[in-house]
């Protein structure tokens, strides 16, 4: 059985709104394994959003701990935290987040731009995560000579570049269509089966959710009993 890559225990988030405290999570526990393809489901508010953020490290919990392959996170500085982010886990947003006046493979190239890589080293990192996007051939391209479903697949080369163990996906076919969403959906099961990659994806499509191997509906800061049932 696989070990769990990233672990909350008994984790409590809430936000101070004016006079009032909003409880997103209360004594929430929840386990990734390695190897894993989560898909996050529960309507708006549910705390979809605010659970990735906590896994990724960009929240931190009000009360409880998280643990990244059995060290603890939760109490690490900010640089610390920038670090492990950087060496460990990849985002991917609905909206692409490219850089407009930058090509492709200089998008890609950014988060390397903060290690001691050398140009060489990072133009084969470069490649290498556009290569298995199926992009190489618009390296020099910037996003808006790109269609959406283009410009995705540059930001998943862009999450991967740095070889994360754990990609966090918010939406990521949001504003996509179909065709276009079931051909990211297919690379990113590419990169859970044949690379290894750890994926929990924040989904409000369940034609996207079938892409994962694991299905779980979140709502009001609970899981539901079990996972939803698959067709």
């Amino acid at each position: 059985m696989a070990e769990p890559i990233i672990a909350l225990k008994a984790v409590c988030k809430s936000f101070v709104k004016g006079q009032e405290r909003i409880t997103i999570f209360d004594q929430l526990d929840f386990t990734v394994d390695s190897g894993d393809f989560v898909a996050l489901m529960g309507p708006s508010g549910s705390g979809k959003t605010t659970l990735l953020n906590l896994l990724g490290a960009i929240d931190r919990p009000t009360a409880g701990a998280i643990s990244f392959q059995g060290s603890r996170i939760d109490s690490l500085s900010e640089g610390q935290l920038s670090k492990w982010r950087a060496s460990h886990v990849g985002f991917i947003f609905q909206f692409y987040n490219l850089m407009p006046m930058l090509t492709a493979a200089q998008n890609v190239e950014l988060p390397l731009l903060l290690t001691r890589l050398d140009s060489r080293q990072r133009r084969q990192q470069v490649e290498t995560a556009l290569k298995i996007v199926d992009l190489r051939d618009r390296a020099d391209h910037t996003p808006g000579e790109l269609s959406g479903g283009q410009q995705q697949r540059v930001a998943i080369a862009r999450a991967i570049v740095s070889d994360p163990a754990l990609l966090l996906c918010d939406e990521p076919t949001g504003d996509l269509d179909r065709g276009s969403a079931n051909e990211i959906l297919g690379v990113l099961q590419l990169l859970n089966r044949e690379m290894g990659k750890t994926i929990v994806m924040v989904t409000h499509d369940p034609e996207a959710a079938r892409f994962a191997s694991r299905l779980l509906h979140l709502d009001k800061g609970k899981f539901a009993v079990g996972d939803l049932p698959r067709e």
